[in-house]
């Protein structure tokens, strides 16, 4: 069985494991928070489709969310990149797989 920090490790590792949601990460990134429905429009995908992979990258807490209420009253929830750094090497995996 695999300890915490193995699981973390594949959860980031599937996390990053798609187009999409390595086009939500560099979106992000170069923009800054943003919510579901303005980033759902600049990457030309469907909102479902969008809160399916934030929901994989905040599960592998490679993005951050915050629910906010606009001027108007509506409820938005902006997503950020989180701070990270993989460094993957035979080591890492040594480390977080650790002895079995």
């Amino acid at each position: 069985m695999l300890d915490r920090s193995a699981e973390q490790l594949l959860a980031v590792l599937a996390a990053l494991d798609n187009p999409h949601r390595l086009r939500i990460i560099q979106a992000l990134h170069r923009n800054g928070r943003n919510y579901v429905s303005q980033l759902a429009r600049e990457l030309n995908i469907s909102r479902p489709l969008l809160h399916l992979h934030l929901q994989k990258l905040e599960e592998a807490k490679l993005v951050t969310s915050q629910l906010e209420l606009s001027d108007d009253g509506k409820a938005l929830k902006y997503f950020e990149v989180a701070d990270f750094h993989l460094l993957l090497s035979p080591a890492t995996i040594t480390e977080a797989v650790g002895k079995q």
